[in-house]
């Protein structure tokens, strides 16, 4: 009998590893418990009082870059970039779920601009009114532009752009409320945070806070599987799908450069990003735009642990562009064009820049396992030649596997 109960225990391991393999491909919104769609390692107690749902996924990479100064041989970069682990669920009623992700690699953690590693990426929990709302309390993603919604995992070139880089709200800890409706045939998503405005590090907060939302119209209907969420047209929509996304986010008196991210700085200031984008997906073509700006009365600061070092707040604007088509046996070729342009009062630490790249991914189980090919060329002050000192050229290879 007790041999019978391990076959049966192994068996049903077995199947569930298999199923999970088999639902890879399912695209994934990285704001959410996925308590609604299987994706991982699933165990549910007996009494079905418990439910957790096992992830994760590594990015390991290996890239080059050389500034074309005469006086740098190129750089390489061979590591971890994300090993992360996420648990998601329900206790007691899957009208309260929780949403864990842990970050282990470096580069993941926040910690050269905080000086603590932090390894907790999102911790949250969520009260399911229905499907269709719900709030959350805890650190998670705000709901900022489109590229930093979307999971690092669902992306189609090995980073996000530099528009995101410069311009993201990213990660803080808040409460926030979440509707999706329908206006007619029209699928509205809408989502509005208030949080610390200090990031992922943040010990306590004082009553500069941080407010932001988005809003999301689908006129021409859902996307499959979430692929709004998700860049590339892995799921060859029959039919065109639009998303077309908005918002804003008003950072009060943040005393960081970035609010939720960079240096710890002397004089509080405060950030108002707006941003808007859209994505088009058709037949394995998709494109997608996003624009981004922030305004910042003094830009200028100085960092907190150097008094006399002058630092400052990205201000300024930026779009990115990209676009792509999924040949035949997973191969999908794309392109990107990113420009970041600085305001004049803080052009003497900013160039205007402008981004180059080209990208080829071998998906063998969507996103879940792909390898990225990317080279890109750094274009500064709109100076689009080799002997132009601050170009430069890069490209990076990368494997992300994952569950």
């Amino acid at each position: 009998m007790i041999h019978f109960r391990k076959l049966t225990s192994t068996l049903a391991l077995v199947s569930l590893v298999g199923i999970a393999t088999q639902q890879a491909a399912a695209q994934e919104r990285d704001d959410r418990a996925t308590i609604l769609n299987f994706k991982g390692i699933q165990y549910t107690s007996k009494d079905s009082l418990f439910y957790t749902n096992f992830r994760f996924r590594m990015q390991n990479r290996l890239g080059f870059s050389n500034v074309l100064d005469g006086e740098d041989n190129g750089k390489f970069d061979a590591r971890i970039r994300r090993l992360r682990m996420r648990l998601d669920g329900y206790i007691y009623t899957p009208k309260i779920s929780y949403s864990v992700q842990l970050a282990f690699s470096r580069g993941d953690q926040d910690f050269d601009d905080s000086g603590v590693p932090n390894i907790i990426r999102d911790a949250v929990m969520f009260y399911n009114f229905s499907d269709d709302f719900y709030i959350s309390f805890g650190q998670n993603k705000l709901p900022g532009n489109r590229q930093r919604v979307n999971s690092s995992g669902q992306l189609q070139f090995a980073d996000r752009s530099l528009v995101n880089s410069n311009f993201t709200v990213d990660r803080d800890f808040g409460v926030g409320l979440h509707l999706s409706k329908k206006i007619g045939q029209v699928p509205v998503n809408a989502k509005f945070v208030i949080s610390t405005g200090e990031g992922r590090p943040a010990l306590s907060t004082d009553d500069g806070l941080a407010y932001t939302g988005r809003v999301e119209l689908l006129p021409l209907g859902d996307f499959k599987n979430s692929g709004d969420y998700s860049e590339g047209d892995l799921e060859r929509e029959h039919k065109p799908k639009l998303s077309i996304g908005g918002g804003y986010s008003y950072n009060d008196r943040t005393t960081r450069e970035g609010g939720q991210l960079g240096k710890y700085v002397v004089h509080p200031f405060t950030l108002k990003t707006g941003f808007a984008d859209a994505i088009f997906k058709y037949n394995g073509f998709a494109y997608q735009v996003e624009y981004m700006r922030r305004d910042v009365d003094n830009p200028i600061n100085f960092l907190k642990e150097e008094p006399t070092e002058e630092t400052y707040a990205y201000k300024g604007w930026g779009i990115n562009q990209q676009t792509s088509y999924l040949l035949n046996k997973g191969y999908e070729v794309a392109a990107r064009y990113t420009i970041l342009k600085p305001h004049e009062q803080i052009t003497r630490f900013e160039a205007q820049t402008e981004v180059l790249e080209l990208g080829l991914t071998k998906y063998l189980k969507a996103h879940r396992l792909k390898f990225q090919l990317n080279g890109s060329y750094t274009v500064k002050n709109g100076i689009y030649s080799n002997r132009h000192n601050k170009n430069a050229w890069g490209a990076i290879f990368q494997v992300e596997l994952g569950i």
